[in-house]
């Protein structure tokens, strides 16, 4: 599951490390996807409040939804609990988020970005931040290349301390 946040290639590479079935693989990419979609959205109505357009955002939530046709709901058939844990770690993982950024006064910008950039990658982040401001967009993507640089190192490391608790 660690390795299903950072997406991509590196989802993939964190499969062939740790040898993981095609067939779980799937279902772990259709919660990421759905789940990952779900914080997405909740971010853009964050943005939204702080003063995106209408139509601008309107735009944006076509785009995700757009990405999210593109995977197979059927895999989560076999195994519907995968989806509540998905759900279960994105409640758990925005609180946390929400919760540290309150006392330390960060931005709801950074707070956002910077999530994303760890949930949804290159490709999402710069869209949390041109919701803010369209100038932004690269931003985004510096965080998401960190995000992607750091989430890689930590899902190999999550994976092995996994895998030395499974004997």
């Amino acid at each position: 599951m660690a390795g299903s946040w950072i997406g991509g290639a590196n989802q993939a590479a964190m499969k062939e490390v740790f040898e993981v079935d095609a067939t779980l693989f799937g279902q772990f990419v259709a919660v990421d996807v759905l789940v990952a979609n779900v914080w997405t959205a909740v971010l853009l109505f964050l943005a939204g409040r702080t003063g995106a357009s209408t139509i601008g955002s309107a735009m944006r939530y076509m785009l995700v939804a757009t990405i999210g046709m593109h995977m197979d709901l059927k895999a989560l058939f076999d195994q519907p609990f995968l989806f509540l844990l998905g759900l279960i770690w994105i409640a758990a993982y925005g609180g946390l988020m929400l919760l540290v950024a309150k006392p330390i006064r960060a931005p709801l910008f950074f707070m956002a970005v910077g999530s994303q950039a760890n949930i949804g990658g290159a490709a999402s982040a710069p869209i949390i931040a041109s919701a803010f401001h369209p100038a932004l967009a690269p931003v985004g993507v510096l965080l998401a290349v960190l995000g992607y640089a750091l989430g890689t190192c930590d899902a190999y490391i999550t994976g092995l301390i996994l895998r030395s608790m499974a004997g």
